[in-house]
C-alpha cells in the first residue's frame, strides 16, 4: 500500500500498476485476459487506464461480468495513465487497429474526432441491456453527446472534494449537530472556519493541504471556483473568448490567501498534504480518490464538496467513460458484446464507489448500499453541481488547457504574480489555444505529441 502522502499516480502504481509489455506497452490485468476462455464464442478487447485500487475494483466487475456470461471472453488491458494511454488509444483508432471497448475522461472525448477515431453508440442496444438516458444526470448525459449523437457512456464522476478532520474540528467547534462540517458560504466564513481550526491544530502542521504547486489541482479548484462565480470560457459557438478576468481575480485572490495567510505551508506542497492530514492537520483538498487512503489510514473524517465561498455550490468534476474506438465496419458479436460489458459495469457500480467516485447510473445512487457508504453519501451532491472544463477539444484530464494554464495559476497561488496579472495571462492563453486546430480533426495526422 502506497504512503498518503504519494501523489494519485504514485500511490496507484506502487499498490498496483504493472509492467508487462506488450505491443502497446499495455499491462494486462484481469484473470484469464491472455486466452480466449473455454467455451466462449465471442471475445471483447477492452483498454482502460486503471491501477492500483481502482484497477482492483474495476478487476472485481469484469469477473462478475465473466461469470455472469460465460459465452464472451474480456481481454482486458491496462495502459499507461495520462498523455500515454491517449496517444496509443489515438494511433490504434487510425491505424484499424483499436479494441472493442476503451475508456476515456469525458472531458477528452470533443478533441478525439468523435466519427473518426471514436464509433457512436446504439443507445438502442444500450437500452436493451438496461440503460437509458434518464438513468444518468441531463448535464452529464449531454457532455457525452456530439453533433447529436453519444459518443460516450459515463461511468462516474471524480470530484475535488474538501476533507476534513472530525477529531480536530469538533475540538475547534466547528462540527454540526449532525457531526459534520458546519456549512460555509462566503469567503470570509471560510477563512474565519480555517482561523478556528487552527487554534484547535497541534504544532508542526499546516491548517489545509491544497496543492498550491501542482499545476492539476490548482486547475482543477480555479474551474471549481471561477464556476461558482458564474464564470465563462467562450460563447456558444467557441469561436470568442467570454473569460472574465475580474471573476478569474477573485479566484485567484481567494486561493493565494491560503498561502499568504499561513493556513498552507510552502513547505507541504504536493502529495505532503494528504499525508499532514493523516497526522493531523485540519483539511486537505484532493480528489475522491484518496477516500481508500484516508479509510486504510483509519483517520476520524468526512468529505465535502469544495466550500460554496461565492454563494453557488460548484465543485470540480471530470468523469470516467465507456468509449468505442473506430473500427472500420464495426459492428457483429464483439461490438454487442461490448455494449453488454459497458452496461454491466455501469449497473454494477457499487464495487466502484468503493474507490471514491460517484457513479454515474443514477438508480444506483439510491440503494441503501450506496447511502450507507461515508464519506461518499456526503459528498453525493456534487453530481448535481459539476463544475467542468469547456467543451472544447483541448480541454479534459492532462489535456493542452490544464498543461497552459495550470502553470499561471500556480505562479499565482505561490505568490510569483499578480492575481490580476496571471488572468490576464490565462485569458491570452484561452485565446491562443482557441485559434489552433485540433491535431486530430482529420486534416492532421495523429502524432505523440500533438495528441498529448
Amino acid at each position: 500500500m502506497g504512503r498518503p502522502g504519494l501523489n494519485r499516480r504514485q500511490f496507484l502504481a506502487g499498490a498496483g500498476g504493472l509492467t508487462v509489455a506488450g505491443s502497446f506497452g499495455f499491462a494486462a490485468l484481469g484473470t484469464g485476459a491472455d486466452a480466449l476462455a473455454s467455451g466462449a464464442d465471442t471475445r471483447v478487447r477492452y483498454w482502460n487506464l486503471f491501477s492500483g485500487g481502482d484497477g482492483y475494483n474495476m478487476i472485481a466487475m469484469l469477473d462478475s461480468f465473466r461469470a455472469a456470461h460465460p459465452g464472451i471472453d474480456v481481454k482486458d488491458s491496462t495502459l499507461q495513465w495520462g498523455s500515454p494511454f491517449y496517444t496509443k488509444l489515438a494511433m490504434a483508432a487510425a491505424g484499424n487497429r483499436a479494441p472493442d471497448l476503451g475508456v476515456m475522461h469525458l472531458g477528452r472525448v470533443t478533441g478525439f474526432s468523435p466519427g473518426r477515431l471514436l464509433d457512436p453508440w446504439d443507445v438502442g442496444l444500450l437500452a436493451e441491456y438496461g440503460v437509458k438516458e434518464s438513468d444518468f444526470n441531463p448535464e452529464l448525459w449531454k457532455r457525452a453527446v456530439v453533433d447529436g449523437r453519444l459518443y460516450a457512456l459515463p461511468l462516474d464522476i471524480h470530484v475535488q472534494l474538501c476533507f476534513y478532520r472530525k477529531d480536530v474540528l469538533k475540538k475547534a467547534g466547528l462540527l454540526g449537530a449532525d457531526g459534520r462540517l458546519t456549512p460555509v458560504t462566503s469567503v470570509d466564513e471560510w477563512f474565519d472556519v480555517l482561523k478556528e481550526a487552527r487554534k484547535a491544530t497541534a504544532k508542526g502542521l499546516q491548517t489545509i493541504g491544497l496543492w498550491h504547486n501542482d499545476q492539476n489541482f490548482q486547475w482543477w479548484f480555479f474551474v471549481a471556483f471561477y464556476t461558482q462565480l458564474g464564470g465563462t470560457w467562450f460563447d456558444e459557438a467557441n469561436t470568442e473568448v467570454t473569460f472574465d478576468t475580474d471573476k478569474a481575480t477573485q479566484v485567484l485572490e481567494f486561493l493565494r490567501r491560503h498561502v499568504g495567510d499561513g493556513y498552507a505551508n510552502p513547505g507541504f506542497g504536493g502529495g505532503a498534504g494528504a499525508e499532514q492530514f493523516v497526522n493531523g492537520a485540519p483539511f486537505v483538498w484532493e480528489g475522491n480518490w484518496s477516500v481508500p487512503v484516508f479509510d486504510t489510514a483509519k483517520v476520524e473524517y468526512g468529505a465535502t464538496p469544495l466550500p460554496p465561498v461565492f454563494g453557488k455550490q460548484a465543485t470540480h468534476a471530470e468523469s470516467h467513460a465507456f468509449v468505442l474506438p473506430h473500427q472500420s465496419g464495426r459492428g457483429g458479436a464483439a461490438n454487442e458484446a461490448a455494449h453488454r460489458l459497458a452496461v454491466h459495469i455501469v449497473r454494477h457500480a457499487r464495487q466502484w464507489a468503493a474507490g471514491g467516485h460517484i457513479p454515474a447510473h443514477t438508480p444506483t445512487l439510491s440503494t441503501d448500499a450506496y447511502r450507507k457508504l461515508e464519506p461518499q453519501s456526503e459528498y453525493v451532491s456534487a453530481m448535481d453541481h459539476q463544475a467542468t472544463e469547456p467543451k472544447v477539444w483541448f480541454a479534459g484530464s492532462t489535456g493542452i488547457l490544464a498543461q497552459r494554464v495550470g502553470p499561471v495559476v500556480v505562479s499565482s497561488t505561490t505568490g510569483s504574480a499578480a492575481p490580476d496579472t496571471a488572468a490576464g495571462r490565462m485569458k491570452s492563453t484561452l485565446t491562443q489555444l482557441l485559434a489552433m486546430k485540433n491535431p486530430m480533426d482529420g486534416r492532421t495526422a495523429a502524432q505523440g505529441g500533438a495528441v498529448a
